[in-house]
């Protein structure tokens, strides 16, 4: 029996976190990099009490098919946690679209849960070799570009969101935008920095 998700937050309808569809989210609780603007810092930590239950929030879901068209799993980090697999499976199976937020963090374990995904949202922070002083990470601008290059050689919709954070120059977006589009990026939406 897979370990069951561990969950920050649950909401149950939205209309934008998902394009054109109707959908709840599923925050999945921690996440390995180390942002200075995340605005969802309750959500990094691993381990931590008042987890949300798994099996209820199922009910909730089975409560609203034919309502909702799809769930999506955020975070946090979803990928980071291996009983992800498990849970979408279980959600496709209740007749819901998948959808994923994620900022690339595992490319491999991306590329094996693709089959079980509808459309992804992938956060592509600033070009690679700015990611180290981002995420506190050496090697996180390689893991996400990584990402990258498996959706862009995918069959799914995806979409490259990017926060413009504090220090980062037009001259940076600019930069960031035309090496997006040169890859094959289509769909990149900037957004504005929140804490």
């Amino acid at each position: 029996m897979p370990h069951a998700l561990r969950i920050g937050g649950f909401v149950p309808f939205t209309s934008i976190d998902y394009p054109e569809q109707l959908s709840a989210v599923v925050f999945c609780q921690g996440c390995p990099w180390r942002c200075s603007y995340c605005h969802n810092q309750h959500l990094l930590t691993s381990r931590t009490t008042g987890l949300l239950d798994w099996r209820g929030i199922l009910k909730k879901l089975h409560q609203r098919q034919g309502l909702l068209d799809a769930v999506v799993f955020s975070g946090g980090e979803p990928t980071l946690q291996k009983s992800l697999h498990h849970a979408m499976e279980q959600v496709r199976v209740m007749g819901f679209k998948v959808g994923l937020h994620t900022a690339g963090c595992y490319p491999e374990r991306l590329k094996s849960l693709l089959p079980l995904v509808d459309w992804v949202g992938l956060d592509i922070k600033d070009l690679p070799e700015n990611y180290p002083s981002l995420t506190g990470s050496s090697s996180s601008g390689g893991q996400a570009w990584q990402s990258l290059d498996i959706l862009l050689s995918a069959d799914i919709p995806f979409q490259v969101r990017t926060t413009v954070h504090p220090g980062m120059t037009e001259e940076q977006v600019e930069r960031l935008r035309t090496d997006l589009s040169r890859r094959g990026v289509t769909d990149h939406s900037l957004q504005v920095c929140r804490y």
